[in-house]
This record gives C-alpha cells, structure tokens and sequence, in this order.
C-alpha cells in the first residue's frame, strides 16, 4: 500500500466511488462556472497570469500553456521528457517545476528543479530537488505500514504490502509557490515542503508531512485482499503534498493526498496543513478531505481546494470550517484572481475516451460565503 505519485492509474475509477466524510452544503450555483477553453491534456495544474490569461499545466502531454481572456491557447513550453507540473508567476516571469524518475514506475534517473521563463523567452533551471532529496531523504526517519502488527498477521500479508516500512528516497516536484526570493515547492515524492533560493538556487527542506492514520474496516479489508487480522489495526499511509500556497496571516497551506489507492475506494482520506515558513511547524487545518490535489486562498482565508473525486471545488471557510460545494467535476487544481475562480475540470479522460480537459471560471461574487 506504497504511494503511487501519478494520478492517471486512477482516472478509470473516478466516476464509480461516493466520498464520504464532513457534511458539506451545496446550494445551487448562483452563478454557473463558465468554460473558458476544452481540449487540454491533463490539466492538472492552473494559475493566474498576466492581461487577464491563465497558465496550465497540462501534465501528461508535458508542457506549459498559457490561455487567454477569449480562450485562445498558446504552448509556451514543451518537452516531452519532463513531467511539466505546478506554476506560479511573478511580474512577467514564469516559474514552474519539473521531474524525471519519480516514482517505482519510471526507469528514467531521479530528477527534478524550477524552471523560469523571462517575458523575451529566456530559460534558467535552479534548484536541484532530486539531489536534496537523494542526499537527505526527507523522511528516512518516518514509519509507514501497521502499527501494533502481530507477527502471525504480518506473515499473511500480501507480498506487495509491507508490514512496516520507512520513507525512501524519491521526489517529485507537484506545486509550488512565490513569496519574496523564496520558491515554496510541494514535493509529492518526498513527502515534504522544500525552499528555494530563486538567487543562489540553494535548496531546503522546511518540513515534512506527518503519515496519513487509518482505522482499517472489514470493508477495507476485504477491498484491499487484506486478512482479516488486521480489522481495527491503523494503518499509516504517506502523506503526499499536492500544492501549496502562501495565505494571508503569512502561513503555507498544503493538501495532501495519503498514499496508496488514490481512488476514492476508502473514503475521504485527504486533508489541508498550515506550516509556519520560519520553522517548519505544521498544523492541521481540515481533515476528511476528498482527493485534494490543489487549492488557493483569498484575502479572507477562505480556502478553496480541488476535490479531484468529490463533488467539486470545496471552499473551507478560514473562520469557523464550514464547507461549501462550488462547481467542478474532476476537479484538479484552482486558483483565484479578484473574485473570479479558475479551475481545471474533466482532468482525468474517462476509460477508453480521448482527454478533454476544461478551463472554467466561476464569479464567486455570485456565491454567497454561507
């Protein structure tokens, strides 16, 4: 039950599982999300531009697209041989990550940086992520798998399933975030949040995510091919960082996705941290929540997270918690300017169907916080 990093294995169980977890209101929209461009590739990374554009990553077609106010598409880069995955900009500068080897199922040799592109075209790479990650394993010292395992259960597990283990070496840059020199990337492969210098490229890692607990069921038991004797034990799964974003009471917040079946199969396993950048402290800010592989803050603390399974975006009031359902299906990532909210929607193509990704929008003007 190791974490698997991509997200495309689960795209043909999307549609067949309800989540379960906090009761969330979904009055109908006041205002109904506006599709701003179809045809993208796994969009599974957006955010905001400049002159009123947005930027995708559309992950499995490896590139970087930037579309307009009308819809128009422009592909500001490609290359085939890199996972091409979260952006942010600054000014007329463009920042995102990029991967190779993450993960048991790709040979390639583990690699990963940011990557920048200048308003006249120019590229600079920095920040060698997979050599932190190979030279520190972030969570060498966590432990993963069952606790309080009796011997005679460990020998009946399935032979892909370890008893115990702990945190290995592999990164897998998936979001990221600006804030003065400082890039913030989620690592999803190294279960961790690492800094980047954006002057001197020297990297960091500032914290890393605590194991994801959970009870197993009979239910879950038998989903899995797990024997019986492990009913009522906990199961540590392995957080994996998803996105992070800088809010407004200065705080990271980060979703994370527990590893293992990244179907919706076991429920709402999935939750938000906040993590203080001066000192690695996280807390947890919402539990029980479905798949979230992306989220944005507004001014209010209001924060609005992808539920790539769940009913669609989910706003988490910053106050008192209360969850509402805006819009989206397939859901993977969101991100806000003003008052209006991007999302991509139909990020995973259904079972034998060709991708149709969507850029919409949504007037959150027309939603009312309650």
């Amino acid at each position: 039950m190791r974490k698997h990093v991509s997200l495309a294995a689960a795209a043909v169980t999307a549609a067949v599982f309800l989540s379960s977890g906090p009761a969330v209101a979904a009055p109908p929209p006041k205002t109904e999300p506006v599709t701003v461009a179809g045809g993208l590739v796994g969009p599974l990374h957006v955010s905001t531009g400049r002159d009123g554009s947005v930027i995708v990553s559309e992950e499995f077609a490896s590139r970087l697209t930037r579309v307009a106010s009308d819809g128009t598409k422009t592909v500001l880069y490609s290359d085939a041989e890199w996972d091409v995955a979260g952006s942010a900009q600054r000014r007329a500068t463009i920042y995102f990550v990029e991967s190779q080897g993450a993960g048991p199922m790709d040979p390639r040799q583990l690699a990963g940086h940011v990557r920048t592109i200048a308003a006249d075209g120019t590229q600079k790479t920095f920040g060698d992520l997979a050599a932190l990650e190979s030279e520190e394993n972030a969570d060498a010292g966590v432990t993963y798998g069952f606790e309080d395992l009796p011997e005679g259960c460990a020998a009946q597990l399935p032979p892909d399933v370890p008893a115990t283990y702990t945190g290995t070496v592999d990164s897998h840059p998936y979001g990221i975030a600006l804030s003065g020199d400082t890039v913030y990337v989620a690592d999803a492969g190294a279960n961790s949040i690492v800094t980047v210098d954006a002057d001197s490229g020297d990297t960091e890692t500032l914290a890393v995510l605590p194991p994801r607990p959970f009870v197993i069921t009979a239910d879950v038991a038998s989903t899995l091919h797990l024997p019986g004797c492990v009913v009522g034990l906990t199961y540590n799964f392995e957080p994996v960082p998803t996105d992070v974003a800088v809010g407004p009471d200065g705080w990271l917040y980060v979703s994370v996705l527990p590893g293992g079946p990244e179907n919706p199969a076991l429920g709402a396993r999935g939750a938000v941290y906040r993590v203080n950048p001066d000192n690695g402290r996280v807390r947890l800010f919402a539990d029980e929540v479905m798949s979230p592989t992306g989220l944005a803050l507004d001014d209010d603390g209001d924060v609005y997270v992808a539920s790539l399974f769940g009913e669609g975006v989910l706003r988490i009031d910053g106050k008192d918690s209360q969850r509402t359902v805006l819009a989206g299906k397939l859901t993977a990532d969101v991100a806000l300017r003003g008052s209006t909210l991007y999302a991509t929607t139909d990020a995973l193509p259904a079972e034998n169907q060709a991708p149709d990704g969507k850029l919409v929008s949504v007037d959150l003007k027309g939603h009312s916080r309650r």
